[in-house]
């Protein structure tokens, strides 16, 4: 196996485009380097991406934030603007791993690790972020919801690696939130994960929102029949009810040694209202 640290993303770009798909990309390393010894990776060639100056940095731009895929998760959870702008995104983030792995571990590669419980993913999803990808093609755009298939798989091509998430600009009088269910408090896989994101008009009505649930189908999943629930409302307990409704019957789940459909199936429905209610508190306090 063969070692690259490229001096720029053209370089990068190039390395993995040379390799015939047998290219792994190293920001973190805390999932790869698990693979690498399971044996469920064995890449011919690692491209080292995290000393790219355009992958770690956190910019204000456009009213908004863009995310360079490398920058850590505690580097993103000390960073106060950022922290205020999106605390629902900081929610997920905490949950990824330990204070050690966070310090390591990346945005980037909780979503092209591709697993149905990643954490950071829903609220993402919830927040309206779009995954920023180069390639030999030249740059594109695509919103994080699009970007995973299923389990372990996404949409980049041969040569294209992640470079950042651009969220958009907040609207006054908005809050979003995630929760996870999990057995453990800590150090666990979330059974589900449910984000929120929600704007209120100055009367205090919701006139716009979006939901994700985490862990109850094949990829995290954006539900908008949900958010439809709250829209029109002022997210009082008959609207919290039918987006629960809604998250409930858009899940797809599976069995496993974690929980069964049945439990997963209830359990998003109340992760849902929850976070909401978390939103809808974030909204009218810090907007």
């Amino acid at each position: 196996m063969r070692y690259e640290a490229p001096k720029s993303l053209e370089q990068a770009v190039a390395l993995l485009s040379s390799a015939n798909g047998r290219a792994k990309v190293l920001a973190g390393g805390t999932d790869l380097m698990i693979q690498l010894r399971s044996g469920r990776a064995a890449p011919e060639l690692l491209v080292d991406v995290k000393f790219l100056p355009e992958l770690r940095s956190v910019l204000a731009e456009a009213g908004g934030y863009r995310v360079g895929a490398a920058v850590t998760c505690m580097e993103l959870i000390e960073n106060a603007a950022f922290a205020q702008a999106w605390p629902g995104i900081v929610d997920g983030v905490k949950y990824i791993g330990s204070i050690q792995v966070k310090g390591r571990a990346t945005m980037g590669g909780n979503l092209c690790n591709a697993s149905p419980a990643a954490d950071s993913v829903p609220a993402l999803i919830a927040a309206g972020a779009v995954v920023c990808i180069l390639g030999p093609q030249g740059r594109r755009e695509t919103p994080v919801e699009a970007f995973v298939t299923g389990p372990g798989k996404t949409t980049l091509a041969r040569g294209e690696l992640v470079t950042s998430f651009r969220l958009p600009q907040r609207a006054a009088h908005s809050g979003d939130a995630y929760l996870r269910f999990t057995p453990r408090t800590e150090m666990d896989i979330a059974v589900v994960g449910a984000a929120v994101n929600l704007t209120l008009d100055g009367k205090g009505v919701c006139n716009a929102a979006r939901l994700s649930l985490g862990a109850v189908a094949e990829r995290a999943l954006l539900v908008s029949e949900a958010a439809a629930a709250l829209i029109g409302t002022k997210v009082d307990e008959a609207a919290l009810q039918g987006l629960g409704a809604a998250a409930s019957a858009a899940c797809r789940p599976i069995d496993d040694k974690r929980g069964t459909k049945e439990f997963r199936v209830k359990v998003a429905g109340v992760m849902a209202r929850r976070a909401a209610a978390i939103a809808l508190e974030r909204a009218r306090r810090l907007y």
